[in-house]
C-alpha cells in the first residue's frame, strides 16, 4: 500500500469484541489479568501474546508502534515518551555488545549533543563528532574511533544538511556499528532510513506526525536484528508513551501525507522569496539547486518535497535584531517547536542549541543572526506576508 494510505488504516481497527471500534481506543489500565494464572505466565514469558503491564506495552501504544512499522518498513517499534528519550534509546540499543563508542555527525540537535556529551560520556562512551557530507574523512573518523554506533540525522537542525543515508549504512556495516538516523525532519514521506541500511529511524512526533502542537513522544522503528534487545530494555527501564498521547498521534499521522506536502510546498515558496529579500544575508533550504548536498536530495528525496523547515541569516543581526524581528511577527509563532499545523519561528542560538558552547555553535555554523522556520499549512501569500512586515524595520548600523 502506499504510505498515504498506510497512515489512515495501519494499526487500527483491531477486534476486542463482537464489535470493532473505527478507531484505535484509549487504554488506561496499568496491568492486566486473565481467566488462568496459567495464561498470565505464558504472557509474562512473552510464549503467548498478550498485555500484562503498561510500562512493557499498552493495546494503544502497540497501535501506534505497529503503524509506525508500517510507515517506515521497520521490523519492530517502540513508543517513547519524547523524541529525546527515543534517541536514547535507540543509541543505548545500538552499543549494547558492541564497543562503547559512537560517531557522530558534527551537527545535530543541541539536546542531542547534550546526551552524547553530558549523558553518555560520562558513562564511558567514547563520543567523536565527524563531518558525515564528506564520507572520505567519515570513513577515516569510522577508522579511529571503531565505533558501535553512528547517529545521523536525515536533514540536520538546523542548518538542513542531507547526509547519504545509505552509503553512510554501508560504512556501518563494514565497521560492525548499528546506523541510528534521526529522520524527524525527513519524516516517511520523503525518506525511509531502513530501507536505506540504517538499523534504527527516531522521530520526535511531537513534530509532523501529530502534527498539532498537542502531544508530546517519540517513537523508535527498529530492524529485526535490534527489535528484542531494544524492547527488553524498554522493560526495565520504562521510557513509554501515554496511551492518550498515542491516541492523539495516531490520529494526527491519518492526515500527515496531505500535511506534509503542504509543509514542503510552502516552504519552497518561502525559500526563494527569501533568498531575494535583501535583508535576508543566507538562506538554508534543501530544496535549493546550490545546496551543498543537493546530489543527495535529487538521490533519496521525492521530486518537489524537501521538508517544511528553512533556515535563513538575517543581515548584520545580533540577538537584540532577531528579537525585534520576532516580536513583530503577528501570524508565525514565535515557538520552540516545528512541524505544527501553524507556523513557527525559532532563534537556535536562545533554544534548540541554548546548552551548546558559543565557539562550538559557530563551528556548526550557528550564528547569532540564524533563524530557523518551520513552515505550517497556512496560505504561503500569508506567510509571505507575515515575514515581509517583520522584516520591514530598517537594517541595523553596526
Amino acid at each position: 500500500m502506499k504510505i498515504e494510505t498506510q497512515a489512515v488504516h495501519a494499526g487500527d481497527r483491531k477486534k476486542p469484541g463482537p464489535a470493532i471500534p473505527v478507531t484505535t481506543p484509549i487504554h488506561t489500565a496499568s496491568s492486566y489479568f486473565y481467566d488462568s494464572m496459567e495464561q498470565l505466565d505464558r504472557v509474562f514469558a512473552r510464549t503467548e501474546p498478550g498485555y500484562s503491564y503498561a510500562r512493557y506495552d499498552n493495546p494503544t501504544n502497540a497501535a501506534l508502534e505497529e503503524l509506525m512499522c508500517a510507515l517506515e518498513s521497520g521490523h519492530g517499534a517502540l513508543a517513547c515518551a519524547s523524541g529525546m528519550a527515543a534517541v536514547q534509546m535507540a543509541v543505548v540499543t545500538a552499543l549494547a555488545g558492541r564497543r562503547k563508542s559512537v560517531v557522530a555527525a558534527d551537527a545535530l540537535y543541541g539536546a542531542t549533543i547534550g546526551l552524547l556529551n553530558n549523558v553518555l560520556e560520562p558513562t564511558g562512551v567514547a563520543v567523536r563528532f565527524a563531518d558525515i557530507w564528506d564520507l572520505d574523512a567519515l570513513r577515516a573518523a569510522v577508522d579511529q574511533a571503531r565505533p558501535g554506533c553512528i547517529l545521523i540525522e536525515t536533514i540536520s537542525n538546523p542548518l538542513l544538511r542531507v547526509g547519504q543515508i545509505d552509503r553512510i549504512a554501508d560504512i556501518a556495516r563494514q565497521a560492525g556499528a548499528a546506523l541510528v538516523v534521526d529522520n524527524t525532519f525527513g519524516t516517511p514521506l520523503l525518506v525511509r532510513p531502513l530501507e536505506l541500511g540504517a538499523n534504527f529511524s527516531v522521530h520526535s512526533v511531537t513534530k509532523y506526525l501529530a502534527g498539532h502542537g498537542d502531544v508530546l513522544g517519540g517513537v523508535v522503528v527498529s530492524d529485526r536484528q535490534h527489535f528484542e534487545a531494544l524492547r527488553a530494555l524498554s522493560r526495565v527501564v520504562g521510557p513509554v508513551l501515554g496511551p492518550f498521547e498515542s491516541y492523539l498521534t495516531m490520529r494526527g499521522i491519518k492526515t500527515f501525507p496531505l500535511r506534509m506536502e503542504r509543509h514542503c510546498a510552502n516552504a519552497c515558496r518561502v525559500s526563494a522569496w527569501l533568498g531575494a529579500h535583501p535583508r535576508v544575508e543566507r538562506v538554508y533550504f534543501p530544496g535549493d539547486p546550490a545546496h551543498p548536498d543537493a546530489a543527495a536530495v535529487r538521490r533519496l528525496f521525492p521530486a518537489n518535497l524537501y521538508g517544511g523547515i528553512v533556515s535563513f541569516e538575517i543581515g548584520n543581526a545580533g540577538r537584540e535584531e532577531v528579537f525585534r524581528f520576532m516580536d513583530a511577527l503577528k501570524l508565525i509563532v514565535p515557538a520552540t517547536s516545528l512541524g505544527d499545523v501553524h507556523s513557527m519561528m525559532l532563534y537556535p542560538v536562545m533554544s534548540s542549541h541554548r546548552e551548546i558552547s558559543p565557539q562550538h555553535r559557530e563551528r556548526m555554523g550557528i550564528r547569532d543572526s540564524l533563524v530557523r522556520l518551520s513552515a505550517g499549512i497556512e496560505a504561503v501569500e500569508d506567510i509571505i506576508g507575515d515575514l515581509e512586515q517583520a522584516l520591514a524595520a530598517p537594517a541595523p548600523s553596526r
